[in-house]
């Protein structure tokens, strides 16, 4: 179960990945984003793109090699955190848009999957 739940965070990461460095400008605005000059673009590029392919690959290699326990304190590490000020900035910048609020969600529930995986797998051991 654990090394489905780290394929199905690797494959998000990797189609994110893809779809925010072919098509910044419409991912960038769908989140706020009105305007990018050049350097905002390269960020953007660096960031949503590179940076997000490689947790995909991180995600990826603890599912391949059976690192369970790396890929879910991995998972933790990023959804702890983004969680808690995806909750704060929402509060703080309410509205905000569809795709931010489904982000948010998805995160809900990738967090919540990731808690209950490493006490089964705590239990397990």
């Amino acid at each position: 179960m654990t090394a489905l739940y780290l394929w199905i965070n690797a494959i998000l990461y990797g189609l994110l990945a893809l779809w925010c460095t072919l098509m910044p400008m419409q991912t960038s605005q769908s989140i706020g984003f009105v305007q990018l000059s050049s350097s905002g673009q390269s960020e953007y590029a660096v960031i949503y793109g590179g940076m997000q392919f490689g947790f995909a690959f991180l995600f990826g290699w603890a599912a391949l090699s059976g690192n369970h326990r790396f890929g879910l304190i991995f998972s933790l590490s990023l959804y702890v955190p983004i969680l808690l000020f995806r909750i704060i900035s929402v509060a703080r910048y309410w509205p905000v848009s569809t795709t931010t609020l489904a982000t948010g969600v998805l995160e809900v529930v990738l967090t919540t999957a990731a808690i209950l995986l490493w006490f089964n797998q705590r239990a397990l051991d």
